[in-house]
């Protein structure tokens, strides 16, 4: 794989694709660094080396182009601080006077262009935008993960302009690396958590991890639909109706490959989505009428951890309950805890996805699992089997 592992960087100027869309507050302050602190290796990295660093990234979805709401410089004092080096901004990442400024730049110091998606080349994968891109750099390197399925200028367009000068950085191949000993396990079994609201957005993850998992927990608001195209009665309770039957050959297809389908078999119900709302128990294929499912029940809470404290490579991607109430959150928190005391037995773990990568750092349990991958949707279509763009093109 083509790392920037032993790469001459002295002097060159090193243009970087990191993924720093973070949060920002009211008043325009970062609220979660993690992106830009998984970037710190490469950045460390390429500046030990005397490589001369230009970093470029997107912040948020601007629609008419520049706003200040959007603008990289806000992420400026927070790269110093995290880096160690001193961080330029210039208000632009394309142009002559882009171009100066990194041919300008001094060793040991760090250039940051404005806003990519200012320009809508950007995500429309533009060619000349993407050559104007690559005027900034003597060699490329990819770090963004969680852009790597979207083929935009940055990404995987602007890799051409580098035939033989192009690499992955260590975040990009750390997360390769822990979704590849997932997809190629030998520590059995393997176990994929597979929550969240719908089953619309998990069915192609779930169809390619049949084959190569041993076990599935279904758990969230999808849940309810299989429950339902199981004959069951969930009461108010999410439901696709439009997937039921897709829920059924889900059922009949982990039967086929004889991976054992673990669906709650009790459920947390309220009169209301709301974290005060009027709670109790019941089956979850016989949910009282007017009442919603929003968490999994106490039988299922020891089922699922029963699950997987016993297994030995974990995947987990979704919520199993409404965790951001706290009344709803025990099947959530219940399975970070069963998943650090695997992890802690031995076993690997890899968590990805929005929202349950939120909840661990939530609850305080990302640094009890294997690694909390960066890319949510980057990571779901790389475990579809799909070939992401940013990866391939520095692969060709």
């Amino acid at each position: 794989m083509k790392t920037i592992n032993g790469i001459d960087f002295k002097g060159k100027r090193v243009l970087v694709r990191v993924d720093f869309n973070v949060p920002l507050n009211e008043k325009n302050e970062p609220t979660d660094l993690s992106r830009i602190t998984a970037a710190i290796p490469t950045i460390k990295m390429i500046l030990s080396q005397g490589g001369r660093l230009i970093l470029m990234s997107h912040v948020g979805r601007p629609k008419n182009g520049p706003e200040d709401k959007f603008s990289l410089k806000h992420i400026c004092k927070s790269i110093e601080e995290l880096s160690g080096a001193k961080v330029n901004f210039i208000n632009d990442c394309i142009g002559e006077d882009v171009e100066k400024a990194t041919k300008s730049l001094k060793q040991g110091e760090i250039l940051l262009l404005e806003n990519l998606r200012f320009y809508t080349e950007e995500t429309a994968g533009d060619i000349p935008f993407a050559e104007k891109l690559a005027k900034n750099g003597d060699i490329y390197v990819n770090d963004a993960f969680g852009t790597a399925h979207r083929a935009h200028a940055s990404t995987a367009i602007i890799a051409r302009y580098f035939p033989s000068d192009k690499y992955f950085g260590s975040l990009m191949f750390k997360e390769i690396e822990n979704v590849g000993k997932l997809l190629n396990a030998n520590e059995k079994p393997v176990l994929a958590i597979v929550g969240g609201a719908k089953v619309s957005s998990k069915i192609s993850i779930l169809k390619n991890l049949i084959p190569t998992v041993d076990r599935i927990i279904i758990g969230g608001g999808m849940a309810y639909t299989f429950a339902k195209a199981m004959g069951g009665k969930v009461g108010s309770s999410l439901v696709e109706d439009d997937y039921l039957e897709t829920a059924k050959q889900i059922v009949q297809e982990s039967k086929e490959n004889n991976v054992e389908l673990i669906i709650p078999v009790d459920s947390l119900n309220a009169d209301s989505f709301s974290n005060e709302a009027n709670i109790s128990e019941s089956d979850i294929m016989n949910v009282p009428d007017g009442l919603l499912g929003l968490d999994i029940g106490p039988k299922s809470l020891k089922l699922t951890g029963d699950a997987i404290r016993s297994s030995k490579t974990i995947l987990w991607n979704g919520p199993l309950g409404v965790f951001e109430m706290s009344n709803f959150s025990k099947g959530t928190i219940n399975a970070a805890e069963a998943i650090k005391d695997a992890t802690a037995n031995g076993a690997f773990s890899l968590v990805g996805g929005g929202d349950s990568v939120a909840a661990v750092k939530q609850f305080g349990y990302a640094n009890d699992v294997s690694y909390v991958s960066t890319g949510g949707g980057a990571m779901l279509e790389y475990l579809e089997g799909k070939v992401l763009p940013g990866i391939q093109a520095i692969m060709d």
